[in-house]
């Protein structure tokens, strides 16, 4: 690619000291964080199968501005959580971007050190 040399690209060390223009993985290989990486989607998955309210809210919309959603955790990703209502049957995908905290019921789980669960 020819920029006129405004932009280069990085460039990565891979374990075998070859030069490689890819990224590093987003996680470790072994999938064990380091302690500076207690993220919010590490500490849902540890508390999966709890209930707790998730507090929402979605600018330029005047409907769904500040909106709560209440459920099982089920599942929770870099950019999502998806919640079971066992109330109405309803499930949500909630974006994180779009979250503002979420408050439990009972005492979470936690851990500095995040493993995943291997179902």
């Amino acid at each position: 690619m020819n920029n006129n040399n405004y932009y280069q690209p990085p460039i990565f060390q891979n374990p075998n000291n070859n030069s490689s223009s890819s990224p590093p993985p987003a996680y470790p290989l072994n999938y064990e964080l380091l302690d500076e990486q207690s993220y919010i989607e590490n500490i849902l998955r540890l508390n999966r199968g709890k209930m707790a309210t998730f507090y929402v809210t979605i600018p330029g919309s005047n409907e769904w501005r500040d909106k709560t959603f209440t459920g099982i955790i089920e599942q929770s990703g870099r950019d999502h959580i998806i919640v079971s209502d066992p109330t109405n049957g309803k499930w949500y995908l909630i974006l994180m971007i779009y979250l503002d905290y979420v408050t439990f019921d009972e005492q979470i789980n936690y851990s500095k050190e995040f493993t995943p669960h291997q179902n």
